[in-house]
């Protein structure tokens, strides 16, 4: 029995994610060769500029509110002209609308940079720009591509996840934005897969739990386990003290190491949930993970699920490409296609049951005992 949902959907999905890639290919056909260029080489003028705005928070002090600059500017206490011409560019890229000279708005796309919006990927721009990663991409790609050496480790000495353990801020920052992934990826992989054929699920890696919580208030009969390192455990479990909110009392935290083992399950309603987890990862660093998965199984007939990109086998898309080239600067990981996941499964003595498409970027490789 299959665990796809709503294959139609996810059909129709996939189609307007071509067309779309479809269109981002116009520009290149359209645009004098030599202009395209020089409009790609200064793209980094728009994402500083973004990172800016969200910064100063311009969005959720905005609110559903059209001011001008200059008002804005005192109460952020900032250049006005500066703000304004900031917002401008802005609001010419499609962010913020300027709805008279020099009085803004938020739009579509400026309302998810506001903290209390459900789709607000603030922390998403705040991760990708900020120093940390910024002097990875800047200072070190060149010498990365020329070594094979991850650039965020030639600017910083260690891997990402090794400054993470030893920044504290940086990585609170990090397991913001990776709750916004929700956001940016949708709730396909809550929807699109028959969770209900499970009662617990394991969620390694999962910081906060979010993936997990989505899950659970779709089946009130699930519980959920969250595996991660002590300090995303411990900050976990501060963020959820006394907060309110459906499925949160079904949701566990412990600490624990991928590495170095994972809970055993039960029996065959237990699931295993890694989003997101493995293109971190170098190929021996994913077989050694899930070889500890596989352990965990045992012959308890549960399952795994890996909620991945996988890239086609040729012609990537630029999302995808995009990703990958972020695991290359920041770690040895990378994204794969599904004939690279399959020979990594195959020597973690795992086999693939299913693909199952989502309306996202993802998919979810569905895994049992091989």
């Amino acid at each position: 029995m299959s665990f796809q949902m709503h294959a139609g959907a996810v059909g129709r999905f996939a189609r307007a994610m071509k067309f779309g890639a479809w269109l981002q290919a116009i520009p290149n056909k359209l645009t004098p060769a030599p202009f395209r260029l020089v409009q790609m080489g200064s793209a980094y003028w728009q994402s500083r500029a973004l990172f800016v705005a969200a910064r100063l928070d311009v969005a959720t002090l905005l609110g559903g509110d059209c001011l001008p600059a200059a008002e804005l500017a005192e109460r952020l206490g900032v250049d006005a002209d500066g703000l304004g011409r900031l917002l401008r560019f802005l609001a010419a890229m499609g962010v913020f609308q300027e709805t008279a000279p020099r009085v803004f708005c938020n739009n579509k796309l400026s309302r998810c940079l506001d903290r209390h919006d459900p789709q607000c990927v603030r922390a998403m721009i705040l991760l990708h720009n900020s120093e940390p990663m910024s002097r990875a991409w800047f200072e070190q790609l060149e010498a990365g591509v020329r070594s094979g050496t991850p650039p965020f480790q030639l600017g910083h000495g260690d891997d990402l996840f090794g400054y993470l353990d030893r920044h504290g801020d940086f990585d609170q920052l990090f397991s913001e934005a990776m709750d916004s992934v929700e956001a940016l990826a949708g709730d396909g992989f809550a929807t699109d897969m028959d969770w209900g054929r499970f009662r617990h699920v394991i969620d390694v890696g999962g910081s906060r739990g979010s993936k997990a919580l989505a899950i659970l208030r779709r089946h009130p009969t699930m519980t959920a386990l969250v595996v991660d390192r002590p300090q995303v455990v411990a900050e976990a479990r501060r963020y959820w003290a006394g907060q309110p909110g459906e499925g949160v009392e079904r949701l566990r935290f412990e600490a624990g190491d991928l590495f170095e083992g994972l809970p055993a399950a039960t029996g065959p309603q237990d699931v295993y949930l890694l989003s997101a987890v493995l293109h971190g990862f170098d190929d021996a660093q994913c077989v050694r993970a899930l070889r500890q998965v596989r352990s965990a199984i045992g012959s308890s007939g549960a399952r795994a699920a890996i909620l991945e990109m996988v890239l086609p086998e040729t012609g990537a898309d630029l999302a995808g490409a995009s990703f990958d080239m972020q695991m290359f600067v920041g770690c040895r990981g990378r994204e794969r296609s599904l004939s690279e996941w399959k020979a990594l499964l195959q020597a973690a003595g795992l086999a693939l049951e299913e693909c199952v498409r989502l309306r996202s970027l993802g998919s979810i490789l569905v895994l049992g005992a091989g």
